[in-house]
């Protein structure tokens, strides 16, 4: 039997394993896709504490990666299926068999969120993209669009004007939602375009994206837009589904813990993205996944 069982290795992850194996824990941390969540295609990083001059976000997860693998984390490529959080026994079942652990500490991030309008699954792909920096070199002297106006959306539209020739920001609301420092910034590029009260009602495109109709909603009037590109940054959705409804969510879907992290179920913690909190950053992720490691520790001492 494992002391605990970590799901996810973003920021959160890696840095309970980290504090597990350092507090002796019998450790076993899964990840489906590649170690470092979404940070990962974070262009550059100019918030994380010690690095003065910022950080391209691949460099600052494979730091991270190689720091966990360093103390003994095995990172296994398995997706998790399902997990049970009943008695003192949990139990994680993979795409490879069950295991069972005195504790589980669910780090498994989140995914951003879809417009949910016509043409965006079609075009996904082929034009309609969630990572700027994974896809904004195919659109080199063409016109894009960013779609959100929180930290993401700016961030991601400051970094695509270094490819297409026009960058056109488009907000439901009157004012960005983003840090002032990024608020700045965009509001000198002169490849920014900022379309105000207005959101995306349809995408537009064959085999690839001609363009997007968008709705004013102060008067409720329709325009086209011509864009070979669409980049969606309204929100995230926490990765819970393996969970079956076993703990308890806010309204949108994340997990409820306490101080301790802990969860609604005794010996299951969570930390990162798919915790309910005020702010999902690299630095917060990080804190909450040395707390929930930390409260793992205790928990398994208390148990005997």
């Amino acid at each position: 039997m494992e002391d605990t069982i970590i799901i996810g290795a973003g920021p959160a992850g890696l840095t309970a394993g980290i504090y597990a194996v350092r507090a002796g824990l019998k450790t076993r941390l899964f990840e489906k896709a590649a170690p470092g969540g979404q940070a990962i295609n974070t262009d550059w990083i100019e918030n994380y504490p010690g690095f003065p001059e910022g950080i391209a976000g691949f460099e600052l997860m494979d730091r991270m990666r190689k720091q966990a693998e360093f103390l003994g984390i095995n990172i296994e490529n398995e997706e998790v299926k399902e997990i049970s959080v009943k008695g003192n026994t949990k139990k994680v079942k993979t795409n490879r068999g069950e295991i069972e652990t005195k504790t589980i500490v669910i780090c498994s991030g989140s995914t951003p969120r879809k417009l949910g309008i016509e043409g965006e699954d079609k075009l996904i792909g082929k034009g309609v993209s969630f990572c700027a920096t994974c896809d904004g070199p195919f659109f080199r002297g063409q016109e894009v669009a960013v779609i959100g106006g929180g930290d993401s959306a700016v961030q991601e539209a400051i970094y695509l004007t270094k490819f297409a020739r026009k960058v056109h920001l488009i907000h439901r609301r009157d004012k960005l939602r983003a840090a002032k420092l990024l608020q700045e910034r965009a509001f000198k590029q002169e490849k920014i375009n900022f379309i105000w009260n207005t959101v995306p009602v349809k995408i537009v495109g064959k085999d690839g994206v001609e363009g997007l109709e968008l709705k004013n909603l102060r008067d409720e009037t329709i325009s086209y837009l011509p864009v070979k590109g669409v980049f969606v940054f309204i929100g995230l959705i926490p990765n819970t589904s393996f969970l079956n409804n076993q703990l308890k969510t806010d309204e949108s879907g994340f997990l409820i813990t306490d101080s301790e992290m802990q969860t609604s179920a005794k010996g299951v913690f969570a930390a990162g993205d798919v915790r309910s909190k005020l702010l999902r950053q690299i630095s917060t992720a990080v804190g909450d996944g040395a707390i929930a490691s930390f409260s793992a520790a205790r928990y398994i001492e208390e148990m005997q």
